[in-house]
């Protein structure tokens, strides 16, 4: 039986983080490639460093001279990128950094297995949901997302102009029934502009919009704040610490509340299904959940490379199912193809749509009308309840 009192803890980490902008850095140019043609291949690798950006891996376009052409414009999207985020320091400014690229061309080897529908890759993928939020995720995980997320806006908007782009949270929560209840300590370090702003400066900023997020009554007088505890934080991002694509794959999914297939998501075109059927896996754990088939619902699929069908479907409901697991592994197999192409199709995922999940979760997103975060809807219900 799983516990049902214990304190939980997960982090985040925002946009100007050094993997994060590097997980930028890839989908931006993974959109770009999609908006010129809705079958290109890619899979990019950013790294980044002190006054430089690193960027190689595969592509792929039908058209040998659109191939040129994306090549060419790989460096502007790079520096759009780092602008985006906010970077303007000496050491690390969108203006002035290196930019070094070295992607080429998809290896044939790769491209007959996909060419005929196969995954790209063999790999296990997992899916996760829950009643703790609105949006059916972990609340450590999406609450940590929430507080980065509102503390970039007001960075961005010019609310608080002494904040700079680095930042990482960390939510540890009491739950009591299974239930969060209390927020037992919060962890926040932020960049800031001014050496002489101390811990206590950089609280009475944050503290605000912190409480604003966070449902009432969670902060209590006994939780631990623990605001920039080794002090000033003025060397941030790239230049205070190296980054490179696909290093946070738990602060990407559920904040270690479920099981991870250990492949990364940004910089790989849907035909990945590190990326695409992860999404299916959420979306159809979310679906079962929301169905009310129960309260808790993780999701396993795994593949094999130039194959299309998947060999395993999984389910596990942790004691909350209203019907047996099996029936429910049955059901999503009947109600979505879950082979590369069917994914791709029924979630629409050759749209540029990637950069915005780079930051604050790939999961727990609201559905947006031209296509993106859409294995977060719930339109599976009625289906899978006549499936069962």
């Amino acid at each position: 039986m799983s516990r049902k009192n214990y304190i939980f803890t997960s982090e985040s980490v925002s946009e100007g983080h050094p993997d994060k902008l590097c997980d930028r850095v890839s989908d931006a140019i993974l959109d770009a490639f999609l908006t010129e043609e809705a079958n290109a291949r890619v899979a990019c690798e950013t790294f980044a460093t002190t006054g430089r950006v690193v960027v190689g891996g595969e592509v792929g376009l039908s058209d040998p001279n659109a191939l040129k052409s994306m090549m060419e414009r790989v460096e502007a999207i790079v520096r759009a990128s780092v602008k985006d985020i906010g970077y303007e320091q000496d050491e690390f400014h969108w203006n002035t950094l290196q930019v070094q690229n070295y992607l080429h061309k998809q290896s044939a080897h790769i491209a007959q297995g996909v060419d005929n529908d196969g995954a790209g890759d063999q790999g296990i993928m997992f899916g996760y949901a829950c009643r703790e939020t609105p949006e059916l995720m972990p609340a450590p995980i999406q609450y940590s997302h929430a507080i980065l997320r509102r503390l970039a806006e007001v960075r961005k908007s010019g609310a608080e102009p002494t904040l700079r782009p680095d930042a990482k949270s960390q939510l540890s929560l009491r739950y009591v029934d299974g239930v969060p209840v209390e927020v037992t300590s919060i962890v926040l370090s932020h960049q800031h502009s001014l050496e002489s702003q101390n811990s206590a400066d950089i609280r009475a900023i944050v503290e605000p919009y912190i409480r604003e997020v966070l449902p009432s009554g969670w902060i209590t007088e006994n939780t631990e704040w623990w605001v920039n505890p080794t002090g000033t934080f003025v060397i941030g991002g790239p230049d205070g610490d190296a980054g490179l694509t696909g290093r946070k794959i738990i602060v990407d999914t559920y904040g270690g509340a479920a099981p991870h297939g250990g492949g990364a998501f940004s910089g790989k075109d849907p035909t990945k299904v590190d990326r695409s059927a992860a999404y299916a896996a959420r979306y159809l754990a979310k679906n079962v959940v929301a169905a009310g088939l129960a309260d808790r619902c993780t999701l396993q699929v795994s593949y094999a490379i130039g194959v299309a069908k998947p060999l395993s479907i999984y389910v596990d409901t942790h004691g909350t199912g209203q019907v047996e697991a099996e029936q429910i592994e049955k059901a999503v197999a009947a109600c979505m193809d879950l082979t590369p192409r069917g994914i791709r199709e029924h979630l629409q995922l050759t749209r540029p749509i990637y950069a915005r999940t780079s930051a604050y979760g790939h999961f727990g997103r609201a559905p947006e009308a031209d296509g993106g975060f859409s294995w977060e809807k719930t339109d599976l219900i009625d289906a899978l309840k006549a499936a069962v």
